[in-house]
């Protein structure tokens, strides 16, 4: 089995990406949706962020997400000690179920902070994917009913566009030009032939 992290700057397609492997079986396991979960059911994470932030963390058996955003965005040094109650747990679980996919030739873990989180160190292959600045500008501030300033700032957080791709295994572009099946199907051959050798 080979596992490839997906990751993009914000407003890239990483979730689309995944969602078109996903329809092809490819099962994708999305950080970001699993990290809220665990938040919420993982004993050890809620110890942790009671301890941390108070028992005003959970309001009636939910995560105060606007509390927890005013403290994780007010520092970075705040951002890593939420990020060092919660990545451990995430990786933990993303590698139960990766076993529990034991039998698939791929499993993907999706991952905006692939890199930043230290995710890159669970996956076998890394996939960038790669949007002018100006479209993901867009792109996020449509989906996300965001400002220009609040978009540019989450974006100035994550490691740079360059960075990203140099590091990565594959490239592809999702600018509303290019096609993107084809870009992926090669990826997948690639993968799979790979994994046949």
């Amino acid at each position: 089995m080979i596992r490839l992290g997906i990751t993009g700057g914000i407003g890239s397609g990483k979730s689309y990406v995944s969602h078109l492997l996903a329809e092809t079986g490819i099962p994708v396991y999305d950080t970001d949706s699993n990290a809220k979960r665990l938040m919420m059911e993982h004993p050890s994470i809620q110890k942790q962020l009671v301890e941390l932030l108070g028992t005003n963390v959970y309001v009636e058996g939910r995560l105060n997400k606007p509390l927890l955003a005013e403290y994780l965005f007010s520092s970075s040094e705040n951002a890593s000690r939420i990020n060092s109650i919660v990545h451990p747990i995430v990786k933990q679980d993303f590698q139960e179920w990766a076993l529990r996919h034991s039998g698939t030739e791929v499993v993907v873990m999706e991952c905006a902070i692939l890199y930043e989180s230290g995710f890159d160190k669970s996956v076998d292959k890394i996939l960038m994917v790669y949007a002018p600045e100006e479209i993901r500008l867009q792109r996020a501030m449509q989906r996300d009913g965001a400002t220009e300033v609040q978009i540019r700032s989450r974006m100035a957080a994550q490691f740079s566009e360059e960075e990203k791709r140099k590091r990565a295994d594959f490239v592809i572009i999702n600018d509303g030009v290019c096609p993107l099946w084809p870009q992926l199907q090669e990826v997948i051959d690639k993968l799979t032939t790979e994994k046949g050798r």
